[in-house]
């Protein structure tokens, strides 16, 4: 699927939402944000207990403020997680919602498809009396931006595909660029193979959703937040180091590195 090819189920929920509005005394609130794109969605739920005595949600509205895909996704998660058991709705994934809406282009994938977590939060906010307001935010707009040497390394340390062994990245030095859920899920991974794994982010706190986040707090990825990668550098056809960008310093630095991953990147 291209970047800006939308299938028809996506295309048919943006144009026809399903449960949009909000329960006034709802049982359990999510807001999940994503300040880099400014998508902003809420899901309100109604419990019940089914003639097993299982928590089921027998209602469930959304808002959302943000583009087509937002409104899709949450449009759709609605759609699933209605008279699901609290436990089956919160294994519903982004992949889940995506794949009910026949696909994503890959970078609203990544920004904008945030219902599943919006979802587990106002579960959340149920069972565990949790705060239902959370910020998710991705390096969702890797195809406008400009990483300067990225051509020149292709092949030779820069990937924007990864093998499925990942013997040979052992005891490298990686530096990941944030670009959603799945090269949050690498940089965990990659963990096994090597100590020295680093996830350059925009977000001003620990980016992904919620069960990435608990993880990488307790992992040994290092994260340089409220950052970009802006220029791979190197000798005989081999990176060597990288230059950083820090946004709140606004100054950048350099970094050794081995391996420089960048998924979904457009040359």
């Amino acid at each position: 699927m291209k970047s800006t090819t939308y299938s028809d189920k996506v295309l048919e929920h943006f144009k026809n939402p399903r449960n949009v509005g909000e329960i006034e005394d709802a049982d359990g609130i999510g807001r999940v944000g994503n300040p880099v794109c400014g998508d902003l969605m809420w899901i309100y739920l109604k419990i019940a207990k089914n003639e097993k005595d299982e928590e089921i949600i027998e209602d469930i509205k959304f808002k959302t403020f943000g583009c087509g895909s937002a409104v899709s996704t949450s449009s759709m998660i609605t759609e699933m997680a209605k008279g699901m058991t609290l436990d089956e709705a919160y294994k519903i994934t982004r992949q889940n919602v995506a794949d009910e809406l026949d696909g994503l282009p890959p970078i609203k994938m990544h920004c904008s498809n945030l219902a599943a977590d919006a979802l587990k939060a106002a579960i959340d906010n149920y069972r565990l009396g949790t705060e239902p307001e959370i910020e998710i935010v991705t390096s969702c707009q890797l195809d406008v931006r400009i990483i300067l040497g990225i051509e020149d390394f292709l092949g030779k340390g820069v990937y924007k595909e990864v093998p499925a062994d990942l013997e040979e990245f052992r005891e490298k030095r990686i530096l990941i660029v944030d670009s959603g859920d799945e090269s949050l899920e690498l940089a965990l991974k990659l963990t096994e193979y090597t100590g020295r794994v680093i996830v350059v982010t925009s977000a001003k706190s620990v980016p992904g959703n919620v069960e990435l986040r608990k993880k990488l707090k307790y992992s040994d990825v290092k994260l340089l937040q409220e950052s970009e990668l802006i220029e791979i550098k190197g000798e005989l056809d081999e990176v060597e180091k990288i230059v950083i960008h820090d946004f709140d310093e606004d100054e950048n630095y350099e970094l050794f590195v081995d391996v420089v991953i960048v998924l979904y990147y457009r040359l």
